[in-house]
């Protein structure tokens, strides 16, 4: 059972790292969005259209399709052999493939329709750019969920750097847009559309020869309909809102934020990509990590080693998030001068992204630890059960969004999602419990709330410093940079030393998954 602990590890270490190098992309696209559009008409309109295949890539590549497919391909590949099991996942490429072309023509074609779903509050000008990019980006789907599948089965296979590598070509090929592209539009934001529909490409380009190493061949015969395909497709309906009730909630958000003064869309935007930051580089990681082996303990129904490996996973879960959430709650408004307040993104901007960011982050923990949870039951084949707890979150999001969003706008909405994630993690939690029994909740407590004394001793240090340097008026890239590096540096060392004084065994997995990864 350590050995499987230590493969979960070692794998999320590796997926870690190369999201990291995707999120430090994304942040140098996200600064480059910022200067030249600013948050206005022109990026609101982007986003909103970025945000239809966005959404789908995080649904699938991060969610359903890969979470449904792992655990059918793993009861394929130790049940009836590589060979049978290759076949499997080539018939389910050829499907999806088919269905995918099918999927963007009618995207393209309903643009007008998805975009008054998703913004109702937009109009003229604003309405008909943002159809334009949707219909430009659509495209985009039919590569990324094909990257999603071929995710899936690497995964499985036990390589997970291809994969995780793919975002950075998206982020390059986005920069790539808006610098040598964009200054020959017409509309230059239309070439930062453009720069997604090469990053697809590009991402798709990457799994291929990793495919074609582990066995997998696109002339491969095949039954279109393969029994693996029709119960991937049967479990994937449910999964969709089980996996993703975050996304869906980041959806409401968007709609009502149309509703909202201009720049409400951007400024929500840019707090999730900073709470994405450690999402994605931990919890995210952690979850396509722990899927693998629980899958192959679930086949084995051997629920001990369920319990420990699931219990490991949302030990470090919770020992990286809750410091995580206490840092971008203290440190909001340094950590977006520093990376947005240029060109057209002025004080103001800053300022209420920043109240939006410390909505967001009072959720991360729970963001994250919904992550494993959903794991746990998809290793179990169980999509009906996250997809009862997701019905219930949404409902709670949109009540507590209208409730929310008059007194504090967009804040609000930030608030309502961190508040309706909470919720989805206690039902999960319960439902598992009941489900499984007792699956290592006993051996959570201590680990978590050694987490949250070196958390909360982390954030009075920290609190105490900036207190100390107060935000000039006249606030300097320099100065901004100082600042947001020494508290950050403040926070690792006091975190860490509250660690090795509590024996927290987590700072040892931590160090041994960068390590090893």
């Amino acid at each position: 059972m350590a050995n499987e602990n230590k493969m979960v590890t070692r794998a999320a270490g590796v997926i870690g790292l190369a999201t990291l190098a995707s999120r430090i992309m994304g942040f140098l696209r996200d600064m480059a969005t910022a200067w030249f559009f600013g948050a206005g008409l022109l990026s609101d309109a982007f986003f909103v259209a970025f945000r239809i295949p966005n959404m789908l890539r995080r649904l699938l590549a991060e969610g359903s399709l890969s979470m449904v497919f792992v655990p059918v391909f793993t009861e394929y590949l130790t049940g009836k052999g590589r060979d049978e099991a290759l076949r499997m996942a080539f018939a389910m490429f050829r499907f999806l493939s088919v269905v995918l072309v099918a999927a963007t023509l009618a995207g393209i074609l309903f643009s007008p329709g998805i975009v008054r779903l998703m913004a109702p509050g937009f109009g003229g000008e604003k309405l008909a750019l943002t159809v334009f990019l949707t219909r430009i980006m659509f495209p985009y789907v039919f590569f990324i969920c094909l990257v999603a599948l071929c995710m899936g089965m690497l995964n499985v296979l036990g390589h997970f750097a291809a994969p995780a590598l793919a975002p950075v070509l998206l982020n390059l090929a986005m920069i790539g847009g808006m610098v040598f592209i964009a200054p020959h539009m017409q509309e230059p934001v239309v070439g930062l559309a453009i720069g997604v529909i090469i990053g697809g490409i590009l991402q798709l380009a990457l799994q291929a020869p990793f495919m074609w190493r582990h066995g997998f061949r696109f002339y491969r015969k095949t039954a279109f309909f393969h029994p693996g395909v029709q119960r991937v497709v049967l479990l994937m309906g449910p999964a969709v809102i089980g996996a993703a009730v975050h996304q869906i909630n980041i959806f409401v958000g968007t709609l009502l934020a149309s509703l909202l003064p201009e720049g409400s869309v951007s400024y929500l935007y840019y707090a999730d990509r900073l709470v994405e930051f450690p999402l994605g580089i931990f919890a995210i990681s952690l979850s396509v990590a722990v899927l693998p082996s629980l899958s192959r303990q679930a086949a084995a129904r051997d629920f001990d080693a369920m319990s420990q490996t699931f219990a490991h996973a949302m030990n470090l879960t919770f020992f990286i998030t809750l410091p995580a959430m206490v840092g971008l709650i203290i440190m909001s408004k340094p950590i977006i001068t520093l990376l947005f307040q240029h060109g057209a993104f002025d004080a103001e901007s800053t300022r209420a992204t920043a109240f939006a960011l410390i909505c967001y982050s009072s959720g991360l923990w729970a963001y994250s630890a919904v992550r494993i949870l959903v794991s746990a039951f998809y290793s179990l084949q169980d999509t009906r059960t996250p997809v009862k707890m997701a019905t219930i979150a949404i409902t709670a999001n949109i009540l507590l969004s209208l409730a929310l969003m008059g007194k504090l706008l967009h804040g609000g909405l930030a608030l309502a999602t961190a508040l309706a994630s909470m919720i989805n993690f206690c039902l999960l939690a319960y439902a598992l419990r009941e489900k499984m029994g007792s699956l290592g909740w006993q051996k959570m407590i201590v680990p978590v709330f050694k987490s949250v004394i070196c958390s909360l001793v982390m954030g009075a240090g920290l609190w105490t410093v900036l207190a100390w340097f107060p935000t000039p008026e006249h606030f300097s890239k320099i100065a901004a940079f100082t600042r947001v590096m020494g508290g950050v540096g403040v926070g690792m060392i006091l975190y860490i030393a509250a660690a090795v004084l509590l024996k927290c065994r987590e700072l040892n997995d931590i160090l041994a998954m960068f390590k090893k990864g």
